[in-house]
């Protein structure tokens, strides 16, 4: 893996940048005056839409606060004269700067903390008078007051601002998550979508979706229950003009996301502004030191892993030598799945030196033709029959469900959100997959009862389920695959974890997670169907620019202080420098005498595309590995403890699912010696 570089801190889904340079370069009014204390508080409340602090209306909203589920918010209709907003949006579209951020966990165009315009000079703060009046109104005891009689929250800091402006362009998304970072008390969103004289659609996508949660059974904290999200969302508010929406920030209940969306380019954007009210500071009236909560909050659930793994059978934990090649009867059976290229010794040889010096590889064409061409098939078909197809969509987000109610009934959700979500195989039942993983939710029917005996020719399966289901529980999890590992990683796999995965286009991913004191061997197949052909004049896009997402990425490991949900913004940059490396390479045979299946988005030499291939700034280079979805693809990492791994959210606009079988393997390190020797034991080969 790529040498592991120490990297700056990274912010939050929502916390506010350094202030950006504005877009006038010459001042149009006075400097603005400091406004008293008591002259702001009756200044204040004239900005606000007519009644909003009569009694009657408190009183309703804190009615609807307490009764609105699936965890208490409310939604304000109209929250600020409508002649205030319309400004501050102009303010907002002429003055500010926009930066392109994108995470594991969001993509959106965001601007400076406006908390920090109060450090700007008096000429560019005469250029934003709207947008002063608005944050000072926002933030002053009057308003606080109202959301302090609306929530019951307590006191809230008016000296501890912190909001920005953001919007929402064409695949732009924020996924699920609770938002417990610090002293944050109050959450909130104040939108101004674009066009504002036209009513934003449902189907453009961006709504807030928000998220019943579920008690995460045997897990406990100080006798405390502890709680996560379910895969699917129960409510979705789309936004609309002059819309306020806010809730109480709370570990384990305030889990919510926002929808892709999935129009732009023609001056449609959601634009909003958004941001956190905090408790009462040190020195304010109403200060109390917060107490440690009892919950865990998603940062904190990000950091646990509940992976379970399954041994071989007749193996222990003193079985670490690495086997002197593969059986006649080994090969025999890894033939039946296997490009027989990846089979002779002199490969394997190969392969094993490359590994141990780069501890990545990537291999093409790595199922037999038959195989290959029978899934990419049905999982085409597959796609087109569930109406996940960009052709079936329309370019529109599916439901949540979709992929999950065919006639085979072979999938189903696995959760929990604030972690990943995807679609998996319903476990067989009395299958060693059967239990689900803990701290894992999945949404569907019981598992449903497959046959288990093995089909031959491996290509003559009766579905893409079924042909999948034998890569999972035959291939992957057999002995003579784990000897097969053994010989091209020298590292030997102990027990495995194993899972064929479905990501499904404007819902599926997972976030970025570590595992805290061991090393892994990753083991995964990509099967994503490239583009049937290319459209005229557009170029290369989709998987291959990274435009779609569904990219494989590994992180460095974050600081302490940092939130391990989120990374540079260079993570999309350097998936789109690796699509650009893959367009030279060129296919190989596949080994049995026929041309390898060539697809738009594989790119077919034996290798990773490593970012130490790509020349990136340093202080960006916290990106050690980025792999693009592709079809026919095994990918090996020897991940190091710490290091984080996501795949990144599958668009939208996707021609259609993300497909893999992914493996994790426990793996007994082998020790060389002096002379470079190997010999056997529980000691680690050195590696990045």
């Amino acid at each position: 893996m790529a040498r592991t570089r120490e990297r700056s801190r990274s912010p939050d889904p929502h916390q506010p940048l350094s202030p950006k340079r504005f877009k006038a370069s010459h001042p149009t009014g006075p400097r603005l005056e400091s406004i008293k204390p008591a002259q702001l508080t009756r200044d204040a409340a004239s900005k606000f839409h007519n009644g909003l602090f009569d009694h009657q209306n408190i009183s309703r909203h804190h009615s609807s606060y307490e009764s609105n589920g699936p965890f208490k918010h409310v939604v304000v209709d109209k929250l600020f004269q409508d002649e205030l907003l319309q400004n501050v949006k102009d303010e907002c579209l002429t003055q500010l700067s926009f930066t392109e951020k994108e995470t594991d966990i969001y993509k959106v165009n965001q601007t400076g903390d406006l908390a920090s315009l109060n450090f700007l000079s008096p000429d560019q703060l005469a250029r934003l008078p709207n947008i002063l009046a608005l944050r000072d109104a926002l933030y002053s005891k009057t308003f606080r007051d109202f959301l302090q009689a609306v929530t019951g929250c307590g006191p809230l800091s008016g000296t501890k601002q912190d909001m920005s402006v953001n919007t929402y362009t064409r695949g732009c998304h924020l996924l699920n998550h609770d938002d417990v970072i610090g002293t944050r008390r109050v959450s909130y969103i104040l939108y101004m979508p674009l066009p504002n004289y036209q009513m934003w659609q449902k189907d453009w996508g961006g709504a807030l979706e928000l998220y019943p949660v579920r008690k995460v059974e045997g897990s406990t904290r100080e006798g405390a229950d502890q709680w996560e999200p379910e895969p699917i969302p129960s409510k979705s508010i789309p936004p609309s003009w002059n819309q306020f929406i806010f809730f109480e920030v709370q570990p384990g209940k305030s889990f919510h996301s926002v929808e892709e969306v999935v129009v732009g380019g023609d001056g449609r954007e959601r634009l909003s502004i958004s941001g956190w009210f905090h408790t009462a500071q040190e020195g304010e009236e109403g200060y109390v030191p917060k107490p440690p909560s009892d919950v865990k909050s998603s940062r904190e659930q990000l950091k646990e892993s509940s992976t379970v793994f399954t041994g071989y059978p007749g193996t222990g934990e003193s079985d670490t030598s690495i086997p002197d090649g593969l059986t006649s009867s080994d090969v025999a059976f890894l033939s039946e799945f296997l490009n027989p290229v990846y089979l002779q010794p002199r490969t394997m040889k190969a392969l094993a030196n490359r590994f141990v010096e780069e501890s990545s590889l990537e291999l093409h064409s790595f199922l037999c033709n038959d195989i290959a061409e029978s899934l990419e098939t049905r999982l085409r078909t597959l796609d087109i029959r569930d109406g996940l197809s960009s052709a079936e969509r329309g370019g529109k987000i599916p439901g949540h469900t979709a992929g999950l109610d065919g006639a085979d009934g072979n999938w189903e959700i696995r959760g929990p959100p604030h972690k990943w979500r995807y679609c998996h195989l319903k476990p067989r039942i009395g299958s060693p997959s059967s239990t689900p993983p803990p701290s894992s939710s999945s949404a569907s029917a019981p598992a449903v009862r497959v046959r288990a005996e093995a089909v031959t020719p491996r290509a003559a399966n009766p579905s893409a389920a079924a042909n999948l289901r034998s890569l999972q529980d035959e291939l992957f999890t057999s002995t003579p695959f784990r000897k097969w590992l053994s010989l091209v990683t020298k590292l030997v796999p102990m027990r495995h974890w194993v899972e064929a995965r479905r990501f499904r286009p404007g819902l599926d991913y997972t976030l970025a997670m570590s595992e805290e004191s061991e090393a892994r061997l990753d083991v995964v197949l990509g099967l994503t169907p490239g583009k049937l052909e290319d459209e005229p004049g557009r170029g290369k896009y989709g998987w291959q620019s990274a435009d779609w997402g569904g990219w494989e990425c590994y992180m460095a490991p974050h600081d302490e202080e940092d939130d391990p949900a989120v990374y540079r913004s260079s993570v999309h940059k350097k998936a789109a420098a690796a699509a650009a490396a893959a367009l030279s390479s060129k296919a190989p045979t596949n080994g049995n005498g026929k041309k390898s299946n060539r697809h738009d988005n594989d790119s077919s030499c034996s290798s990773d595309h490593s970012l130490s291939d790509v020349e990136m700034d340093e202080e960006e280079d916290s990106t050690l590995l980025t792999v693009l979805p592709g079809f026919n693809r095994l990918l090996l990492v020897l991940r190091d403890e710490r290091v984080m791994r996501f795949v990144k959210y599958v668009s939208a606009a996707a021609d259609g699912s993300r497909w893999d079988v992914c493996g994790e393997y426990e793996v007994g390190m082998v020790q060389e010696d002096d002379s470079g020797s190997e010999g056997s034991g529980g000691s680690e080969r050195g590696h990045p």
